[in-house]
């Protein structure tokens, strides 16, 4: 391989597959097919990808119990001209995985960066659980200390996504449950995979389900937000759509139909709005 122009080289941050091999871009591919190295946390895992799409490269460990003497070692060769390609087991590096100090230590010696887009756990199983998107927040895995972890639940206000061990699943649920029986849950497990499963309910219904059920595989938990949360932001969609009815009808619209419009673009009842208006008027 042939050093990168002008003597710098570039570090390549590589998303890879959660599960199905599949899911890799071509850019990713041509980053690992050009590399001069391609750091990674399992080398076994990583040759595993490679071998599939038929491309070979030298591979190095980065895990959590090497990562500060490897990132030196990968910033030297940067600077010799290099192209490190950086990966993780599954997903986008650093992001709960190894990674974070030689990116820092790249950006603090003016070294190229390129982050390419790909296959997220988090983003997949956030979108899988049919729970508020609007807002919400990612807390890599849950604490294992119980006054942590009722904090933390207690203390999201929006949609919550975690990663979990599924030997702890069950607990974690049952706190929940025990503080928000109520509360919408999703289970994302083995995403991507052959035995993909998403469980949605209560916090009571999982913790429920999974105590009697232990769980298997990797987990992505997804936390809808508290009934308080959810019920002032239903309130907040049904003023805004009662406002533009308003103006609709005194713009000269027929209020039924145009209540019906406003009720499908923002998620609320198209009866509700209607009688909210008419209302109004007596």
């Amino acid at each position: 391989m042939t050093p990168a122009q002008g003597g710098v080289g570039r570090l390549v941050v590589c998303p890879t597959p959660i599960g199905n091999l599949e899911d890799v871009t071509l850019r990713v591919l041509k980053a690992l097919s050009e590399a001069d190295v391609v750091a990674c946390e399992d080398t076994r895992r990583t040759r595993k990808l490679l071998e599939r799409h038929g491309l070979r490269a030298s591979l190095l460990s980065l895990h959590e119990h090497n990562e500060r003497e490897r990132a030196r070692a990968l910033v030297a060769r940067l600077h010799a001209g290099e192209r490190v390609a950086l990966v993780s087991d599954s997903g986008t590096p650093l992001v709960s995985d190894p990674g974070f100090s030689l990116m820092r230590q790249c950006l603090e010696q003016g070294l190229a960066v390129e982050v390419l887009p790909g296959p997220s756990a988090v983003i997949t199983g956030l979108v899988a659980s049919g729970l508020p998107l609007r807002r919400w927040s990612f807390a890599g895995f849950l604490p294992r200390r119980r006054a942590e972890l009722e904090r933390l639940f207690d203390g999201a206000a929006d949609t919550l996504v975690a990663f979990e061990s599924p030997r702890r699943l069950a607990q974690s649920l049952a706190v929940l449950a025990k503080r928000d029986p109520a509360r919408a849950v999703a289970v994302c497990r083995e995403l991507s995979k052959l035995h993909e499963e998403v469980r949605r309910g209560s916090a009571a219904e999982l913790a429920e389900h999974y105590r009697d059920q232990p769980a298997r595989g990797e987990i992505v938990l997804v936390v809808g937000p508290p009934a308080a949360s959810a019920g002032a932001a239903a309130g907040v969609k049904r003023e805004e759509a009662l406002a533009a009815l308003r103006a609709l009808v005194q713009a000269g619209a027929r209020a039924r139909p145009a209540a019906a419009a406003l009720a499908k673009l923002a998620g609320v009842n198209a009866n509700d709005l209607y009688r909210g208006l008419t209302n109004e008027g007596q």
